[in-house]
């Protein structure tokens, strides 16, 4: 009588095993901030994104738990994003620290019109429908603004020691106003898909730094 054997294994590769791909997420970061500059968050859809991007819905759960942990996600992107263009402008030694804010406001400027004034401020688009978005977006959108804020001060407190601002000047109140008048001429500027807002913002402040 033959003695029953045990099927051997099957060779060749291992099962596969579902695995985080970075690009992935990434690219529906990037895809989340081109939406989000444009058309907020309340109106912007998971499956539009997921269309765009070309991944399976599972995809977008597998990186984010829900469209919330999404929208922090792709807040934290622009934040860094916008961080680092502030500093290549306010920290550049090349130029004197007031030519250093406008040329910012010069580019910023070019951006929109590149895009036909369609996309905007990220954080200025969230602030807009602030009263309809999970809670801690507030304070996040205020902490990034902040943040900003503080970036504009210290250049502005530069061109203090450098003699290009009154002694007395209070910088900090300063960047305060330049951050509440630019968000307000970038939303104005996507109303009337032309740049008078910004221009029109940016020559009034700088005309008025006295010394």
């Amino acid at each position: 009588m033959q003695t029953p054997t045990t099927p051997s294994k099957r060779r060749g590769r291992p099962p596969k095993v579902p695995r985080a791909n970075p690009d992935t997420r990434d690219a529906l970061i990037r895809c989340g901030i081109e939406v989000l500059t444009e058309q907020g968050f309340v109106s912007t859809g998971i499956d539009g994104v997921l269309k765009r991007v070309g991944v399976p819905k599972g995809s977008f759960y597998h990186y984010f738990d829900s469209k919330e942990a999404f929208g922090h996600a792709v807040l934290s992107r622009y934040a860094d994003y916008f961080a680092r263009k502030l500093d290549r402008w306010l920290l550049s030694s090349e130029l004197p620290p007031l030519e250093r804010l406008r040329r910012f406001t010069q580019d910023a400027q070019e951006g929109m019109a590149r895009h036909h004034y369609r996309r905007g401020c990220l954080v200025g688009n969230l602030g807009q429908e602030v009263t309809l978005l999970p809670a801690g977006f507030d304070e996040r959108l205020e902490a990034i603004l902040q943040d900003w804020q503080r970036r504009v001060a210290d250049c502005l407190q530069l061109a203090q020691a450098q003699g290009e601002l009154a002694a007395d000047t209070d910088c900090d109140i300063l960047a305060a106003f330049f951050w509440i008048g630019w968000e307000g001429a970038v939303q104005r500027a996507r109303l009337t898909r032309e740049p008078t807002p910004l221009v029109l913002f940016s020559q009034e402040f700088f005309a008025r730094l006295s010394r």
